[in-house]
């Protein structure tokens, strides 16, 4: 069945909750208000979570942050170094719709090094976005290792 179809390995649904409840809960210990999505490695929406006083706006960002890095595989805030010297490459990629290249999107990999899945948080600064999608994925290694 190979020459017809592949399976691929996807997030599944309690990593993917426990993902957006760990980013929430790092935004809370920094008093922040962000919104947190998981998707898969096609981008399909895996769990969200909207923190009450999140901005509005910051919804499709987080969704879109997740997108990007399961779309290309690495965290968004290294676009900065791709794009450095590219002139094409950055008109490019700033042209299409949902590509975010500033920091808050983290690729998930699954103990075997395979994308499985991608964290977008938006709301705070640039900083504080990471480290809330990094909690994300640091809560779904704590399930793997026991």
């Amino acid at each position: 069945m190979t020459d017809v179809a592949v399976r691929e390995p996807v997030i599944a649904w309690p990593a993917a909750n426990r993902a957006v409840v760990a980013a929430a809960g790092k935004a809370a210990r920094l008093g922040i208000a962000v919104n947190a999505a998981v998707c898969d490695p096609a981008g399909r929406l895996a769990a969200f979570l909207r923190m009450p006083g999140a901005f509005n706006e910051s919804i499709g960002i987080a969704i879109d942050k997740a997108k990007t890095a399961a779309g290309f595989g690495f965290p968004t805030h290294e676009w900065a170094g791709a794009l450095r010297d590219n002139e094409l490459l950055k008109l490019g990629i700033a042209t299409r719709p949902g590509v975010v290249i500033f920091g808050g999107g983290l690729p998930i990999l699954d103990g075997e090094g395979d994308l499985i899945g991608a964290i977008g948080v938006s709301g705070g600064s640039e900083e504080q976005d990471i480290a809330c999608a990094q909690a994300g994925i640091d809560a779904i290694a704590r399930m793997h290792n026991g």
